[in-house]
């Protein structure tokens, strides 16, 4: 019992959790059973048991996962590319003033315009192939990590860089010792807005602009009224989107477990 109790306490988070998104889907499953809906919502409701039969017959019947594979390489290059770009130009605008002064109108005149305002113009530029909606995907998680990250070093403790530089230590040294560790929340949080960002940007481009990928299935079901597999692709992009949040939440926990309130007590 004791043994139990010990391992619920390490789990508890998952535990409660996971928990509770199985009391969710129960309760989902059983609504209709329970509860006479209207005709009109009847006719456009669906389960989690009809969901499951959607999935299952998408992948083993039609070609889902290529459509699968589509979407997860606009997310992954997009995402990337906006990591690429955001995090040393948040680090540079944070560290140099002037840097800042003549970058900082561009970011907040772009990041208060809506993303949607530059689906036309990519779609017209790029055309309608994988690559304009690897940019909307880059704009859409670009400038929540950018913007994050440059507030993390902004933020930074002066007194700490003061006694590092007074023991002699560089630029580089100031950036890798100190700006870095203490911006990581900020970055870390700035990652997971971008996920979001990335998975939304996916979306929206496949709605309006593809001819394949997640997005374009959950349009063309849409379109017929095919709830259970509007709700399947649904739940890919919930997966993706996901996976990639708990990596970065472990990614954290690991580089911050320097800090005191990461330390386990016993």
């Amino acid at each position: 019992m004791n043994s139990l109790l010990v391992v619920f306490r390490e789990k508890e988070e998952s535990i409660l959790g996971w928990g509770f998104l199985l009391l969710v889907l129960l309760g989902w499953e059983a609504l209709p059973k329970l509860v006479t809906l209207p005709k009109g919502l009847s006719l456009f409701f669906t389960t989690p048991y009809h969901i499951l039969v959607a999935l299952y017959d998408l992948f083993n019947k039609g070609n889902i996962a290529h459509h699968f594979y589509i979407s997860t390489t606009e997310f992954v290059i997009g995402l990337g590319l906006s990591i690429i770009v955001a995090l040393p130009l948040g680090i540079i605008m944070g560290r140099f003033t002037t840097i800042n002064a003549m970058f900082d109108p561009f970011v907040t005149a772009f990041n208060a315009t809506p993303r949607l305002v530059f689906l036309p113009l990519v779609l017209l530029w790029v055309g309608l192939g994988i690559w304009s909606k690897i940019v909307i995907v880059f704009i859409g998680a670009l400038f929540p990590l950018l913007i994050n990250t440059y507030e993390g070093v902004k933020n930074v403790d002066k007194v700490l860089v003061n006694v590092v530089r007074s023991f002699g230590a560089g630029e580089w040294q100031v950036m890798k010792m100190v700006v870095l560790p203490n911006s990581l929340p900020y970055i870390i949080a700035g990652l997971r807005l971008a996920i979001g960002r990335a998975i939304l940007g996916v979306v929206v481009g496949e709605f309006f602009g593809a001819s394949e990928g997640l997005g374009f299935v959950m349009a063309a079901a849409a379109g017929n009224y095919q709830v259970d597999i509007l709700f399947a692709g649904l739940i890919l992009f919930m997966g993706i989107s996901l996976i990639m949040t708990m990596s970065v939440k472990r990614l954290e926990s690991r580089l911050s477990s320097w800090r005191p309130e990461q330390v386990k007590t016993f």
